[in-house]
């Protein structure tokens, strides 16, 4: 694609959660901070809430990385499930060999009998659960009902809730009130700032190992800072795609009109952005460019007059 081109050893703006791009931006610290802060105090329910692309999944990740070796995590990625399925899950993550034919009764007590033999041997047992919103409400019952298993001085198992906005809509029905009252810490990931986002763009440049003058200027940082209205998964598709189209163009830096052009061919952004370049003629650009990859064709100077003549389509 690109990374030769801009001297990069990968790609910079990816939308897999990958730990190795973790800037350390202030919202995802103090969501990591209340997180580490509530493990430790050993609270039954932590929850973290955010818009889709706040990086939820992200400070998820690096939760689980960072956890001292005390902690024994099992985590759920997708808690789609119901009840039953919920429970052989906790099981199946806390290492348990189950036998074939178990009624609910029978897990429920193995599933207490292995936190307490975890905490005898001086674990502390945390279970993440990703996209929480998801949950069904009678395995958020269920969930409930995991956290009333304790010793005398400790609960047996700590629950974390990483979720959308629709969590918190959920849980303020009046039949999830027990389970509300026992979220002590609870944190809601805000959108980042442009200087945030400024900031965010020069570093996963210079992790991908970008070296040279920089690729963006402020006024297209603004403009994709607000056409993504502060969320990061959105600039990093803005980004890239105005990487693309730079490639695409035989140029080294990017321009205003490959930040629009990219604007107007992402989804879900602000809409008064959407202005530049139709949205065939970025399919066009986007499918040349796959093409030169394809055939290895080095079209800087070819390209870039093509480019030149595309762009005045408006």
């Amino acid at each position: 694609m690109y990374l030769q081109h801009f001297g990069l050893s990968q790609l910079p703006f990816t939308l897999t959660p990958n730990t190795g791009f973790f800037f350390g931006l202030s919202p995802h610290v103090e969501a990591l901070q209340v997180l580490q802060t509530a493990l430790q105090t050993g609270e039954g329910f932590i929850k973290v809430t955010g818009e889709v692309g706040t990086g939820k999944t992200l400070v998820c990740r690096k939760l689980l990385n960072d956890l001292p070796t005390q902690y024994h995590c099992a985590f759920l990625p997708n808690p789609y499930l119901n009840p039953k399925e919920l429970r052989l899950a906790v099981a199946g993550e806390l290492g348990l060999a189950l036998p074939n034919k178990l009624d609910q009764q029978q897990l429920t007590r193995l599933i207490h009998e292995r936190l307490l033999a975890l905490n005898h041997q001086g674990f502390h047992v945390v279970l993440v659960l990703d996209e929480a919103q998801s949950l069904p409400d009678e395995s958020i019952e269920a969930l409930r009902l995991f956290t009333n298993l304790e010793t005398e001085s400790r609960k047996l198992l700590q629950v974390v809730l990483f979720g959308q906005p629709e969590l918190d809509q959920r849980l303020a029905q009046p039949k999830f009130r027990q389970l509300r009252q026992r979220i002590t810490f609870s944190y809601d990931l805000r959108p980042l700032t442009w200087d945030e986002i400024q900031a965010y763009i020069h570093y996963r440049l210079a992790v991908a190992g970008y070296q040279g003058p920089e690729l963006f200027c402020t006024a297209d940082i603004k403009r994709i800072a607000k056409a993504a209205r502060g969320i990061p998964r959105l600039v990093n598709i803005l980004a890239h795609k105005s990487l693309l189209l730079c490639y695409g163009q035989g140029k080294k830096k990017v321009t205003s009109q490959h930040c629009l052009a990219a604007i107007t061919d992402t989804e879900d952004i602000n809409l008064q952005h959407k202005v530049g370049f139709s949205r065939v003629s970025i399919l066009i650009i986007m499918l040349l460019v796959t093409v030169m990859v394809v055939i290895g064709f080095n079209g800087d100077n070819c390209c870039g007059e093509w480019m030149t003549q595309i762009g005045e389509i408006k």
